[in-house]
């Protein structure tokens, strides 16, 4: 009668990692986290706006008192924009040129337009206080200087050039379309590196996934939900071409460098270009140079074309197109290097059996 013997229970599993290595794991770890903390709180806890273009215009009477109480209490944060008149502020609005106007005279008004950000919109709404107080301060001392009794009540228009769609009257939406956006280019290029294999089904897969994606998230965020406005393709377009330039840029990455290569994204995108994206805040709330590297980066460029076709058709789009187009076509090279580099590597088992047996037999 043979005797069956049981392996000890210890056997049967992986041997246990080193007190060492578990405790390296939970400093690199915790040096990862707050390494995102950092990323996406950085910007928030350093914003510091300096030099926001604002449009000013009026008699130069009215001008140099104004100017100077701007600037000595503003201490550098506005770059007053002196324009001919009130039209050309409103074009200058319209055209993402400025944030908002001040139009001094006989009729004073301040001009904003929400679209451009509630921390801009906030400033003017601000400005627009001070100068009606102002106004009706000189109001004051011209009766007074007159003998007159009453002090009439001086009213300053504030003006919204270019609002917010009725559906999103504070900009909640427009804004929380950052962070998904950024997610959906990464997934779409570690989903195509990983799932699909062949240089130019890549550049297929990654075509269909941008077009589609793109009007798929423009029906979400403008037909359904109604966050943003202006023209459906030309939104459809920002959102596509943005998928594009980041889901490219992984893939290439992954076809030169292999599964590290995809690391690009989350390092790249997520933590360095969504925090200085200008999504939140305007570039010029961000401190220097971050606030202007972002707008380099697709989440800062593809949130930049976003806000403008749905809200700055008359903007200059060129440079954010330019950056998007940019990203894309890198990674399309990088895909055709990676493509062009490995076609000469045939795996050992693809090697014809009739070439085997003659290194076999020489």
């Amino acid at each position: 009668m043979s005797e069956t013997t049981t392996a000890p229970s210890n056997e049967l599993h992986a041997p246990h990692s080193s007190w060492g290595r578990a405790t390296i794991m939970g400093v690199v770890l915790s040096a990862v986290v707050c390494l995102v903390v950092l990323a996406f709180s950085w910007p928030t806890a350093t914003l510091n706006p300096k030099d926001v273009p604002i449009a000013i215009s009026g008699p130069s009477e009215a001008l140099a008192p104004v100017e100077q109480a701007i600037n000595e209490q503003a201490d550098g944060m506005f770059e007053l924009v002196e324009v001919t008149d009130r039209e050309e502020a409103v074009q200058q609005i319209k055209t993402r040129q400025v944030y908002g106007a001040i139009i001094l005279g006989q009729e004073p008004e301040v001009l904003t337009a929400s679209a451009a950000g509630s921390a801009t919109s906030a400033i003017m709404t601000q400005l627009h206080t001070q100068l009606q107080t102002m106004a009706q301060q000189q109001a004051a001392a011209a009766a007074q200087a007159a003998g007159a009794t009453e002090v009439p009540e001086i009213t300053v228009p504030l003006t919204d050039i270019v609002p917010l769609v009725d559906t999103d009257t504070r900009g909640v939406g427009l804004a929380s379309a950052a962070l998904p956006l950024v997610f959906g280019g990464m997934i779409g290029g570690i989903g195509i590196a990983f799932a699909v294999i062949g240089a130019w089904r890549r550049v297929v897969s990654l075509v269909v996934y941008a077009v589609v994606g793109g009007i798929a998230i423009a029906g979400i965020m403008q037909g359904w939900f109604g966050f943003i406005g202006g023209n459906f393709w030309a939104n459809a377009g920002a959102f596509g071409l943005t998928l594009l330039a980041m889901g490219a840029t992984i893939v290439g990455f992954a076809a030169l460098f292999g599964r590290p290569g995809i690391a690009v994204g989350p390092v790249l995108f997520m933590l360095i270009g969504n925090p200085i994206s200008g999504a939140q805040f305007p570039k010029e709330f961000l401190a220097s140079p971050w606030g202007a590297i972002g707008q380099w980066l697709p989440p800062g460029a593809g949130n930049s074309l976003l806000r403008d076709t749905s809200y700055f058709p008359d903007a200059n789009m060129a440079f954010p197109i330019l950056v998007l187009t940019g990203w894309a076509a890198l990674g399309l090279i990088l895909i055709v290097i990676g493509h062009f580099r490995d076609q000469g590597r045939a795996p050992v088992d693809e090697i014809p059996a009739s070439a085997a047996t003659m290194t076999a037999t020489a």
